[in-house]
C-alpha cells in the first residue's frame, strides 16, 4: 500500500526509524494475535499504533474483572463483553487505517490451521503451553514465523521462531513446563513482555535488526534483570525434527 499524506503524518516519528518501504510493508501485513489477554491486548494495540494493515485477534473469553489489572485494552464498562468485539473497537479508533478481524472462536487441533492460514506472522497470546505448542506446530507447518511471550508473576520470558531455520518452542521445551492452575501477573510484565513481542514482529516484517531466534530472552522483573540464554535447533524435537527419538525433560523456567 502506497502511503498516503495523512499515513506519513501519522508515522512520522516512525518513519527515520523503518523508512517508508517498512512502513509499506506493515501496511501490507497480515499479523495473527492469539489471545487477546494481558500479552494479546497490548500487543494488538502497539501493532494497530504501528499500521499493521491486518490484524486477525481470537479469542472466545468475556470481559471478567480479574481481567482488568493486566489487560488494559479492556475496561470496567466492557465486563461480560466478548474479548474480541472490545479489542476490535479499541484498536478500529486507534487505526482506521487497519483492518481488525475478529474472530470468537477455540483454538484447537481442528480450528488451528484455518485460523493460522493466510497470515504472515503469529503473535504468542496463549494462556497454556498445551496452545502454544499448537500454534507452533501450524506455525512449522505453514512456514509462519511464531513469536513466542509468557509472564509469571513479575517474570517473562520470550523468543521468536523461525520455522525450519531456528530453534522452534518444541526444541526449547520439550515438555510442558509446570503452571499453576490461575497464574499471577504483574500487568507491567504483559508491558515488557508485548512490547518486546511487538519489536521483533516489526523487525521481522521488515527485515530489520537481529531477531530472538535461537536466544530465549528472561526477564527477572524483582531484579530488574535481563538474560539471554542461547538455545538450538534439536534434530530429535518432535515438531521440527526427525521425530523419531523420544525426548525427555524440559530446559525451561516455569512461565
Amino acid at each position: 500500500m502506497t502511503l498516503t499524506e495523512e499515513m506519513r503524518e501519522r508515522y512520522r516519528r516512525q518513519l527515520p526509524v523503518i523508512g517508508e518501504e517498512g512502513q509499506e510493508a506493515l501496511n501490507d501485513a497480515r499479523v495473527l494475535i492469539a489471545g487477546i489477554g494481558g500479552l494479546g491486548s497490548l500487543s494488538a494495540l502497539y501493532l494497530a499504533a504501528a499500521g499493521v494493515g491486518h490484524i486477525r485477534i481470537v479469542d472466545d473469553d468475556r470481559v471478567e474483572l480479574t481481567n482488568l489489572n493486566r489487560q488494559i485494552l479492556h475496561s470496567s464498562a466492557d465486563i461480560g463483553c466478548s474479548k474480541v468485539i472490545s479489542a476490535r473497537e479499541k484498536l478500529r479508533a486507534l487505526n482506521p487505517h487497519i483492518v481488525v478481524e475478529a474472530l470468537s472462536v477455540t483454538i484447537d487441533e481442528k480450528t488451528v490451521d484455518s485460523i493460522v492460514e493466510g497470515m504472515n506472522l503469529i503473535i504468542d497470546g496463549a494462556d497454556s503451553f498445551t496452545l502454544r505448542y499448537l500454534l507452533n506446530k501450524a506455525a512449522l507447518q505453514l512456514n509462519i514465523p511464531f513469536i513466542h511471550g509468557a509472564v509469571y508473576g513479575f517474570n517473562g520470558q520470550a523468543t521468536t521462531v523461525i520455522p525450519h531455520r531456528s530453534a522452534c518452542l518444541r526444541c526449547i521445551f520439550p515438555t510442558e513446563p509446570t503452571q499453576e492452575a490461575e497464574t499471577s501477573v504483574i500487568g507491567s510484565a504483559c508491558g515488557i513482555i508485548s512490547s518486546i513481542e511487538v519489536a521483533e514482529a516489526i523487525k521481522c516484517l521488515t527485515g530489520m535488526g537481529d531477531l530472538l531466534a535461537n536466544r530465549l530472552l528472561l526477564w527477572d522483573g524483582m531484579r530488574g534483570d535481563v538474560e539471554i540464554i542461547s538455545v538450538a535447533k534439536d534434530n530429535r524435537c518432535p515438531s521440527c525434527g526427525d521425530g523419531r527419538l523420544e525426548v525427555a525433560g524440559s530446559s525451561g523456567e516455569r512461565i
